[in-house]
C-alpha cells in the first residue's frame, strides 16, 4: 500500500473516562478502508485480465475503492450500487469514471446481476469480501495498528474493535494482528456475524431486519471465508442502536473532528455505549462517507 494508500492516524482520545486509541480510516483515500482491498485485487490481475476490466458490487465504499484502483491502473471498471446508496458514494464511484448499474436492494440479488454482467463482458469479478485478496489487502490495516500502536504506548495492543459489515475488514484485520482479541461491531439485527460466532454457524440475517442508517453494513449473509477466519481466532460480537451510532458520528466529529459515516461509527458506539473494554483497546472508524444532509440530521 505504500505510496497508494495512507497510513491512516491513530488518535488517541478518553471514553467514559478510560484512554483508548481510535484507528481513522475515514481519512484514507476515497474516504474509507476498502481501497486497501481494492488496491491489492486490481493490482494483481495480468494484463489480459485489466484489458477485459473489473465488475464489482457495494453500496458505496467498496465500490469507491474499486473505482479508484480501476481509474490508476487504466482499466474499466463496472460497479452495481443500490438505488438507494448515497448520493455522496455514487459521486464519488462516477469521480473516478467508473460505470454505474443500479439495481432494488429489496427484490434483486446484486451477487447475480454483477456475476451476469462480468460473465457477458469477460471481467473479472470483485467481491467486496468473499474474496482471499481483498482480506489479505484489508489486513494492511491491522499491520499498521500493531506498529503504530506499539509506537504510541511501547505495549502491544489487546483488542480491536472493528466494524463489521461481510466480514473483510475484520477477518483482515484478524490476521494482521494476530495476538489482538477482536471484537466485531454491528447495527442492532443486522448483527449476523455476531450471532454467527456465538452459534459456531453461519446464521444469516432474519427477514424484515429493521431499517438502519448504517448502509455499508446492510450485508445479508456472511462468507465462509470470512466467518471460518474469524471464528478461527475466537473473535465475539456485539451490536448497537441507531441512537447510539447517532452518539458516536457526534462524538467523532466534536471530539476528534472528524466525518464519521454510519456504518463507520458502530464501534465507537459499542465503547461509548459501554460494551467492550477499553483498556488497551483500538476502535477502527472505518468510514467517512455520509450525505451531508444525512450527517446533519444523525448529529443534530
Amino acid at each position: 500500500m505504500e505510496g497508494i494508500g495512507v497510513r491512516t492516524p491513530l488518535i488517541a482520545t478518553e471514553v467514559r473516562g478510560e484512554p483508548v486509541y481510535i484507528k481513522a480510516e475515514c481519512l484514507q483515500r476515497t474516504g474509507s478502508f476498502k481501497l486497501r482491498g481494492a488496491w491489492w485485487r486490481l493490482s494483481s490481475l495480468n494484463e489480459t485480465e485489466k484489458r477485459a476490466g473489473v465488475v464489482a458490487f457495494s453500496s458505496g465504499n467498496h465500490a469507491q475503492g474499486v473505482a479508484w484502483a480501476a481509474s490508476r491502473l487504466g482499466m474499466p471498471a463496472l460497479i452495481v450500487m443500490p438505488s438507494d446508496a448515497p448520493a455522496a458514494k455514487v459521486a464519488g464511484t462516477r469521480a473516478s469514471g467508473a460505470e454505474i448499474v443500479f439495481y432494488d436492494r429489496l427484490t434483486e440479488c446484486r451477487e447475480e446481476i454483477a456475476a451476469r454482467i462480468a460473465a457477458d463482458r469477460g471481467a473479472v469479478l470483485v467481491p467486496s469480501f468473499d474474496d482471499p485478496w481483498i482480506v489479505e489487502g484489508q489486513g494492511t490495516a491491522g499491520l499498521e495498528i500493531v506498529e503504530q500502536y506499539r509506537e504510541a504506548t511501547g505495549h502491544d495492543v489487546q483488542r480491536i474493535v472493528v466494524c463489521c459489515g461481510g466480514g473483510g475488514l475484520s477477518s483482515g484485520i484478524s490476521l494482521g494482528a494476530p495476538d489482538a482479541e477482536i471484537v466485531v461491531a454491528e447495527p442492532d439485527g443486522w448483527d449476523d456475524m455476531g450471532e454467527s460466532l456465538r452459534r459456531g454457524e453461519i446464521v444469516p440475517v432474519q427477514p424484515h431486519p429493521p431499517a438502519t442508517a448504517c448502509d455499508a453494513l446492510q450485508t445479508l449473509r456472511v462468507a465462509e471465508l470470512t466467518f471460518g477466519v474469524l471464528k478461527a481466532r475466537g473473535a465475539t460480537g456485539v451490536s448497537v442502536s441507531e441512537a447510539e451510532v447517532a452518539d458516536a458520528m457526534r462524538f467523532a466529529f466534536e471530539r476528534l473532528k472528524i466525518v464519521a459515516e454510519p456504518g463507520g461509527s458502530v464501534a465507537l458506539a459499542a465503547a461509548l455505549a459501554g460494551k467492550v473494554p477499553l483498556d488497551g483497546t483500538v476502535l477502527l472508524v472505518s468510514g467517512g462517507n455520509v450525505d451531508p444532509a444525512k450527517f446533519q440530521a444523525l448529529t443534530a
